[in-house]
């Protein structure tokens, strides 16, 4: 679900071994963040690692997206945090921006992320901020 979520959304096949990337979530994501699950039975709809800082990751199924599914992950990390969350997304997935500026997280920073060749976007969340419309 992680990797077809992945790319899917950024349009590229990731050329990691599954193997590599189980390992570096147990690894490097799991013991630095809580993670929180959407299911429905047994099937994964998508999940959320977060820090009480910031969100390391937040993916949610292909053909499963615009049904709340990822408001809820993000609302949870929100709930967890330690009252404002940071979090990078890629320039070209147009629609993870829209997503997190309509839950009014604000770009603060452009940059390159060089593991994947691509330029991504820092964005912040504060309870104390202004909400988005």
């Amino acid at each position: 679900m992680w990797r077809s979520s992945f790319e899917t959304a950024l349009g590229i096949i990731d050329p990691h071994p599954l193997q590599e990337q189980t390992e570096y979530f147990l690894r490097s994501v799991l013991p630095q963040n809580k993670v929180q699950l959407a299911l429905s039975g047994q099937q994964l709809l998508g999940f959320v690692a977060a820090s009480s800082e910031s969100v390391s990751q937040l993916y949610v199924r292909p053909g499963c997206q615009r049904r709340g599914i990822g408001s809820r992950l993000l609302q949870w990390a929100k709930q967890n945090s330690s009252g404002s969350l940071w979090l990078y997304t890629f320039k070209k997935n147009l629609a993870a921006q829209a997503f997190y500026e309509s839950h009014g997280f604000a770009a603060v920073q452009h940059g390159f992320e060089p593991t994947w060749q691509l330029e991504d976007i820092k964005y912040f969340w504060s309870a104390g901020a202004k909400s988005a419309p």
